[in-house]
């Protein structure tokens, strides 16, 4: 089907050469041949409209504007040349039929490009006017025998036809892409304004009639061009919306108006009315088009304060909810503050963060999660007083703005209706779905001076606050908040450069055989002893190096400081050679693809044999992330590496955790070893977990031991290694062969030994 276009449109182009050709050579019966081309490109017209996708509204005036150069060109051959006015009323309506086409053609191309357009127009048009009627229709009705119906008709066509330039020059310099379409359309055009401009001075007497048949020519070439770009394949892109240009469209925008204005007053400046009349008609245009530009700068104004009331209101307003986003809120925050200081009134922020919004993302998708996101924060606007002001930050976040409620009444009234926006569930496509949210509340203090960032940052401070309390609740912020918060962000700018000060070192726990009271292998536990000689608690930097990822790091150091010491402590024969050591894992450590082969390179570097290694996991690793855990794991048992389950008991899904993942200890936790002895509950749950245990196979090792008694019912339930206080705290390795030696020595010992595990 292209193919066959483009032939006919060649051969349309070659034809309207020859028609062109033999119009300027033989202009005797030019009418006849601009007659001929004209009904061509009525045909093709009639086809595009039935056969191309083209806006029917766009060929629709283009038909009717060769309906009427093709009753002119009847007229004039019926006629023989004569019925001048009518020939001119269809040239009139013509023009007007292009106007309509090409106004049309920008609007569905290029809509932004209409702005203005009505305003332009009549600056343009005004201004050919003016230089219309001096030029051509002013000597045109002054002549002998003149018509007044041909100066009317002559003093709106050339208006008219520079409203067309200006429509084709906007069309082109908005274009970001141009086709053959466009240029043949323009072309034609061009050739039909040019032709009816040198017709006019025909007319007017400005020129000879030689040039008579130089308009038939150009009006031949300009329908040529215009059924060619009827027939070429680029037409089906005709009427889609393109993408523009809009710097140049403004520039070329204001040449076209620019010289509008320029010419009629050069025109003006530079000829002298002939009589009063033309005296008259030239004020009386001067001022229409001065109350035009006037009306047009009016308009431009108006549209830039619109433009920059629309450009604010999207830099102040979050585009996926619609409401205020963090610039308005600081902003309207600080009023409020301001006004604060001449009232009793204090704001309010209430900090509200989703509770693991992540999960509807990443289960449901991110167009579900924009669903959500949207209809929290219709419900959240609900719940307020018309006095607040909702926004949200970034993400799952929001902040609530009450400029009055300072008050604790109501501050804990608004606080219950916004944690009942959450109750209720949301009806999704894929079924309800429950979202809980953590909220954080500040208050301004009535003896302090507090910025609007200060008080925002307060309100999040309260709300982690409420997410450390086990999420779906509520806290108020306290000075005692901000102490804690400024303590951790100084510990965790000292974790990054503690590793590169040496602060950080590995003790070391041993594990027991309770049977033969040997030591069979030791669990590495990390210390942070600042250089002022401060001793961080693990419970305390650990959850740092988590939340910031410096425990990929760290943990990389320690399980090659690990291997190393269990290595050195091998050959000085501190250990026996088939002592193991236990690393504890982080959920990041698992997450890093590069972890096994950072694995594999400790155990190389150290030269230990992989099945002395026990990485010690928790079940909140394989809950949170189980298809990464276990593809991690099964990594690590084809390495000869083993795998410890601790702290095991304390999760929700033990059991099955069990058999899914690949296990070989479990190791059992503190909290049940330590009323093991005391409460019949605790040990019948051990006696369990160790049948359980020794069932499938598995290694068990009891933690936390610290009194005899709790190694005796251990012992008799079954349960052979064991580790704790009682056998020994965590010791530097450089202590380690002291401690080793009271242990076998204690173990070894037969009175000893036999008053440590007898009844």
């Amino acid at each position: 089907m292209r193919r066959d276009l483009t032939a006919v449109m060649w051969w349309i182009i070659g034809l309207g050469t020859v028609g062109t050709v033999a119009t300027l050579f033989l202009p005797t019966r030019t009418d006849i041949l601009v007659l001929g081309a004209t009904l061509a490109a009525a045909g093709v017209c009639i086809h595009a409209i039935r056969h191309t996708g083209v806006d029917r509204t766009v060929l629709h005036w283009y038909l009717l504007l060769g309906g009427c150069f093709t009753a002119a060109g009847i007229v004039s051959t019926v006629t023989g040349g004569g019925w001048t006015g009518v020939q001119q009323a269809l040239g009139l309506a013509g023009a007007g039929c292009l106007v309509g086409a090409l106004q049309r053609l920008l609007r569905i191309r290029h809509p932004h490009a209409v702005t203005g357009l009505l305003g332009d127009s009549v600056i343009v048009g005004m201004g050919g006017w003016i230089v219309a009627w001096i030029a051509l229709v002013g000597p045109l009705i002054r002549r002998p025998g003149a018509s007044p119906w041909d100066g009317v008709l002559a003093s709106v066509a050339q208006p008219l036809g520079l409203v067309a330039l200006l429509l084709v020059v906007l069309l082109l310099l908005t274009e970001r892409v141009r086709r053959p379409v466009e240029a043949l359309l323009c072309g034609a055009v061009i050739a039909g304004l040019v032709a009816n401009f040198l017709g006019a001075l025909v007319d007017a007497g400005r020129v000879t009639m030689e040039v008579g048949h130089i308009c038939a020519a150009l009006h031949v070439g300009g329908i040529t061009l215009f059924t060619a770009a009827l027939c070429h394949p680029s037409v089906v892109t005709l009427t889609v919306l393109q993408p523009s240009r809009a710097t140049p469209r403004a520039f070329g925008r204001l040449i076209v108006t620019t010289i509008a204005l320029a010419v009629p007053l050069v025109v003006l400046a530079a000829s002298e009315p002939a009589n009063m009349s033309d005296r008259i008609v030239r004020s009386t245009s001067a001022c229409i088009l001065a109350g035009a530009v006037m009306l047009r700068v009016l308009q431009s104004l108006h549209a830039a304060r619109a433009a920059q009331d629309e450009l604010l209101r999207t830099a102040q307003t979050d585009p996926l909810t619609g409401l205020p986003n963090r610039s308005l809120l600081l902003a309207r925050l600080e009023e409020s503050l301001l006004d604060s200081w001449y009232g009793t009134k204090r704001p309010t922020l209430y900090f509200v963060d989703l509770d693991r919004f992540k999960n509807i993302n990443d289960s449901l998708g991110h167009v579900v999660g924009d669903h959500v996101l949207r209809t929290i924060a219709q419900r959240l606007v609900q719940a307020c007083p018309e006095r607040a002001m909702v926004a949200r930050l970034s993400g799952d976040e929001y902040v609530v703005l009450d400029p009055e409620g300072g008050q604790d009444e109501i501050a804990v009234t608004l606080a219950d209706r916004l944690i009942e926006v959450f109750r209720e569930p949301l009806a999704l496509a894929e079924g309800d779905v429950f979202v809980t949210a953590s909220l954080g509340i500040a208050t301004v203090s009535a003896n302090t001076r507090t910025t609007a960032e200060d008080l925002l940052r307060h309100a999040d401070t309260a709300m982690y606050r409420a997410k450390d309390a086990g999420r779906n609740c509520v806290a108020f912020y306290d000075d005692s908040m901000h102490e804690r918060v400024a303590h951790r962000l100084a510990l965790e700018t000292a974790l990054y450069r503690a590793l590169d000060r040496r602060e950080l070192r590995l003790y070391h726990q041993p594990i027991l055989d309770i049977e033969s009271g040997d030591v069979i292998g030791f669990e590495a536990l990390m210390r942070w002893l600042q250089r002022d000689g401060t001793l961080v608690s693990p419970a305390e930097f650990i959850p740092i190096a988590e939340d910031t990822g410096n425990i990929v790091p760290i943990g990389s150091w320690a399980l090659l400081e690990a291997l190393t010491q269990l290595r050195e402590w091998i050959d000085s024969g501190v250990c026996s050679p088939t002592a193991t050591m236990s690393v504890n894992v982080s959920p990041r450590q698992l997450a890093d693809d590069k972890f096994p082969s950072i694995v594999s390179e400790a155990l190389q570097r150290s030269g230990v044999d992989p099945q002395l290694l026990w990485l010690e996991i928790t079940e909140s690793v394989m809950i949170s992330e189980p298809q990464l855990a276990l593809s991690t794991l099964q990594k690590m048992t084809e390495l000869g590496v083993r795998v410890a389950l601790d702290d095991f008991g304390t999760g929700y899904s033990s059991l099955s955790l069990l058999q899914r993942f690949p296990l070989q200890r479990i190791k059992i936790d503190r909290a049940f070893v330590q009323g093991v002895a005391d409460r019949s509950s605790d040990r019948s749950l051990v006696r369990t977990i160790v049948a359980m245990g020794t069932s499938l196979g598995l290694d068990l090792v009891a933690e936390g031991v610290e009194t005899v008694q709790q190694l005796q019912v251990l012992r008799d339930l079954g349960c052979h290694k064991a580790q704790g206080y009682l056998i020994s705290h965590p010791v530097p390795a450089d202590a380690m062969r002291s401690t080793v030696v009271a242990l076998e020595r204690l173990g070894h010992s037969p009175t000893l030994r036999d008053s440590l595990l007898s009844r």
